[in-house]
């Protein structure tokens, strides 16, 4: 069949993308699903930093590409094999397609699939196939496993999660990404307790989640901190009991004075700076979760005295 996709097919373009645009919108040929394939039809799509870091080149990946992963649709076909999924069910889209056999998924932490990663990273199915290509015959790479900016997408059912066909599809679209990787990161890696003290650093899509999610686990208080006003206004509207605007005062500063700091903050901005200072936000004993992702070239230094003196905790949370 023929769809219209967004390709990128080069990285590191001029800013402002307004004028250096991209993103090409064109007609390209899908396949039919394979083996353990769906095809999908899009209906909602969100716009993640994962996706501009690849389209600026911070995170490279192989070009060209359907962009976008943040997604919810409607199975339209399935191929050979697949049982759990029929035409016209509502899903939504899991970045990382999950084999289910190899050790990390059988030890409980899938968002490590190594056959998922692998074919994330070569930009194909687990399958290893590339169902999209242009007029030219050209091959177009998957971005995640899913190439959310389709009309239309095949994807491995391992990259499908059916859902209540009551949700409006334009919401669960940012289950894909923004909610399960905030509130899966205070629930799955953090595991707070309730009455636990909390601070978000970041408020966008992941941010606002977090603050859900440590609301919905019985945080007592909750700091959230960015730099801009309607941000804080929303989190507050969604369960935060402190806003601090790290443009005018000192978020660790003001943590300390209120309460001599928390005992988890999360950083979801992906920038090494801002993860310095949720960690020196954290009290004694406590625990600082890293959700953002800064660009790889990056580093990120701490007192090493205060991982023991202190107790101090330090873990990485991808997917929630």
């Amino acid at each position: 069949m023929l769809t219209c996709a967004a390709v990128l097919y080069e990285m590191e373009k001029p800013t402002p993308y307004a004028e250096s645009r991209p993103l090409v919108i064109e007609q390209l040929s899908l396949a039919d699903p394979g083996p353990g394939e769906v095809l999908v039809e899009m209906a909602g799509a969100g716009l993640c930093h994962s996706d501009l870091s690849t389209i600026d080149g911070s995170r490279p990946r192989v070009m060209p590409m359907v962009m976008g992963h943040e997604a919810s649709g409607i199975v339209r076909e399935v191929g050979p094999g697949v049982h759990d999924l029929q035409p016209d069910d509502h899903v939504v889209f899991s970045f990382v397609p999950l084999c289910g056999h190899c050790i990390p998924c059988a030890t409980g932490r899938p968002a490590l699939c190594e056959p998922g990663a692998r074919a994330n990273t070569a930009g194909t199915l687990l399958s290893g196939r590339r169902p999209f290509s242009s007029r030219s015959g050209q091959e177009i790479n998957h971005h995640l496993g899913v190439a959310a900016f389709a009309e239309h997408t095949v994807v491995a059912q391992e990259s499908l999660i059916k859902i209540d066909s009551q949700l409006p599809l334009s919401t669960a679209a940012l289950f894909g990404c923004a909610v399960m990787t905030g509130v899966g990161a205070v629930v799955n890696t953090a595991k707070i307790e309730p009455g636990s003290s909390v601070a978000v650093f970041g408020l966008g899509g992941v941010g606002l989640s977090t603050v859900m999610g440590a609301r919905a686990a019985g945080a007592e208080t909750i700091f959230a901190i960015d730099l801009l006003p309607d941000k804080l206004e929303r989190a507050t509207q969604v369960g935060a009991t402190h806003t601090i605007n790290a443009s005018q005062e000192d978020p660790v500063q003001l943590i300390k004075d209120i309460q001599n700091g928390v005992d988890y903050t999360f950083e979801s901005v992906g920038n090494e700076r801002v993860l310095q200072q949720a960690y020196a936000a954290t009290k004694r004993g406590g625990t600082t979760i890293t959700i953002g992702l800064p660009h790889p070239n990056k580093m990120f230094s701490v007192p090493a005295v205060s991982l023991v003196a202190e107790e101090r905790t330090i873990k990485g949370s991808y997917m929630g």
